[in-house]
C-alpha cells in the first residue's frame, strides 16, 4: 500500500504491477466501499500484465476523513493529484456507482488525460429535488445512527438475493465493507453526490473507448440508465451481466473480466 498525502489528507492506495503495460487501469470504487471490492479485477488485469491502480476515496476505507461536504469534483481532482505524484500522464478510467460519476467529473475536468472509459452501474442525470433530499436526509441518519442499520437495508439491493444465497462470502465482503466505512465520510460524500451536475452533455462529447457494464437485475442504476450513456457516447460498448444485481464486478466476476478484458484488448476478439 501507498499514501500520498493531498493537502491535509491522506490518500491510500495500491499500485499493481508498476512496470506493466500502460496506459495503467485506474478504479474507483463507489459508496460506501473501498478499494478492495476491486480485487476479482486486480488480479484479473494485473495477470495480463498492465498496471493497476486503486485508490481509497477520501472519507473511505484507509484514506482520511474529512467532515462536511465532499463534491464529486474534489473526488476528480485528488486522483488528478495521485497521478501526478505518480508519474502518470494518462490513464483508463473506471469506476462503478458513484465511481463512475467521479469517472464522469473527471472527464469533464481532465479529457486529455483519458484513453479509455469504464462506466459500471452509474447514471449521468443530474440529482432530483427528491433525490437531494433523501440523500441529505441519509447523511443526518448516518452521523447520528452510524453505518449498521444503512448496510443491513440495502444489502439485498447491493448484491442480488440469489447470489447473497449462493455466494455468501461475497455479501459478507460487501457488508463487512459498508459497515466499515466512516459515517463522517459517507456522509460528506452523499451531501457532495446530492449537488452533482448533468452529465449528459458531457458524455456526448466523449472522444475515447468506453465501456459500459450493468447488472441485469440493478435497482439503484437500472439497465435503461446504462442504455441511455451507450447512445450518448459514440462507439461505446454495452454489456449486461445477467444475475447480478449493483456489484456485477463481485457477483459474477469471471462475466465482468471477460467484458473487460476484451475492452482493453480488442485485438483478443
Amino acid at each position: 500500500m501507498g499514501t500520498f498525502t493531498n493537502g491535509q489528507i491522506a490518500i491510500a492506495y495500491d499500485d499493481h504491477n508498476p512496470e506493466g503495460a500502460e496506459p495503467p487501469l485506474v478504479l474507483v470504487h463507489g459508496h460506501p466501499f473501498d478499494r478492495s471490492m476491486w480485487a476479482p479485477q486486480v488480479r484479473h488485469v494485473a495477470r495480463d500484465g498492465r498496471r493497476v491502480i486503486v485508490p481509497d476515496l477520501r472519507g473511505y476505507g484507509q484514506s482520511g476523513v474529512v467532515p462536511g461536504k465532499t463534491p464529486l469534483r474534489t473526488f476528480a481532482q485528488d486522483i488528478a493529484e495521485l497521478l501526478d505524484h505518480l508519474g502518470v500522464a494518462e490513464i483508463v478510467l473506471g469506476g462503478l456507482s458513484m465511481g463512475g460519476q467521479i469517472v464522469m467529473e473527471f472527464h469533464r475536468l481532465f479529457p486529455d488525460r483519458l484513453r479509455g472509459l469504464v462506466l459500471a452501474d452509474t447514471a449521468p442525470q443530474a440529482e432530483t429535488d427528491e433525490g437531494r433530499r433523501v440523500r441529505n436526509a441519509m447523511a443526518d441518519r448516518l452521523l447520528r445512527e452510524g453505518m449498521g442499520g444503512y448496510a443491513d437495508e440495502v444489502l439485498a439491493k447491493m448484491v442480488a438475493p440469489a447470489n447473497i444465497r449462493r455466494f455468501p462470502a461475497v455479501a459478507e465482503h460487501v457488508l463487512a465493507m459498508m459497515r466499515a466505512t466512516s459515517p463522517v465520510g459517507a456522509a460528506a460524500a452523499l451531501r457532495g453526490r446530492a449537488e452533482r451536475p448533468d452529465y449528459v452533455a458531457s458524455l456526448s462529447r466523449v472522444r475515447v473507448p468506453t465501456l459500459i457494464v450493468v447488472g441485469g437485475d440493478d435497482e439503484f442504476t437500472p439497465i435503461d440508465d446504462a442504455r441511455l450513456m451507450h447512445r450518448l457516447i459514440p462507439g461505446s460498448t454495452l454489456a449486461v451481466i445477467e444475475g447480478a444485481a449493483h456489484m456485477p464486478n463481485l457477483e459474477r466476476p469471471a462475466e465482468f473480466n471477460e467484458a473487460l478484458s476484451r475492452f482493453l484488448t480488442p485485438s483478443a476478439q
